[in-house]
């Protein structure tokens, strides 16, 4: 009963709080219709994705939304440096490839969202295989530097959250 009801919790949390966000009115007529959307469209949607992603450790997506959060503020800074100081003869855009260790396709459309929404760097395509992305960064002097960074932040915390 419990899951016909509700068949994402997350996506019911997540889609309550984006209305919140998108009212900018945190008033009970928002809540209720912010919790209203939240049911409504999941349950709608569910029998076009019944299988559910398996969240091993929830407690990690808050480090997971803080590590990218923190990234995102650093990459921004960075990118003004490069834009505002460096020439362009020195910039060294590149094509990164970063093989994937990751299974399900929730976790690789994260780690790719988390590419794209970091300023400096591009998710352009994932491999007809799923087994790697490619990544345009627009300054990466070390190519296995970036691809290297992308598994050890972001893969590796997705891991345990996916997996």
């Amino acid at each position: 009963m419990f899951r016909k009801l509700l068949p994402h919790p997350y996506l019911t949390i997540v889609l309550a709080g984006v209305w919140l966000l998108l009212a900018n009115a945190y008033t009970l007529n928002s809540l209720v219709f912010g919790l209203l959307v939240g049911l409504v469209i999941p349950w709608i949607t569910s029998p076009y994705w019944p299988a559910r992603p398996h969240i091993g450790n929830p407690l990690k997506i808050i480090e997971y939304i803080l590590v990218v959060v923190w990234d995102i503020i650093i990459a921004n800074i960075t990118v003004a440096k490069i834009v505002l100081f460096m020439p362009n003869s020195k910039l060294q855009p590149a094509w990164v490839t970063v093989p994937l260790d990751l299974i399900e396709p929730e976790a690789i459309t994260v780690l790719a969202g988390t590419i794209t929404m970091t300023p400096g760097t591009l998710t352009a395509e994932l491999a007809a295989d799923g087994h790697s992305l490619l990544v345009h960064c627009l300054h990466a002097p070390d190519a296995d530097a970036v691809r290297d960074e992308i598994k050890t932040r972001y893969e590796a915390r997705l891991k345990e959250i996916f997996e």
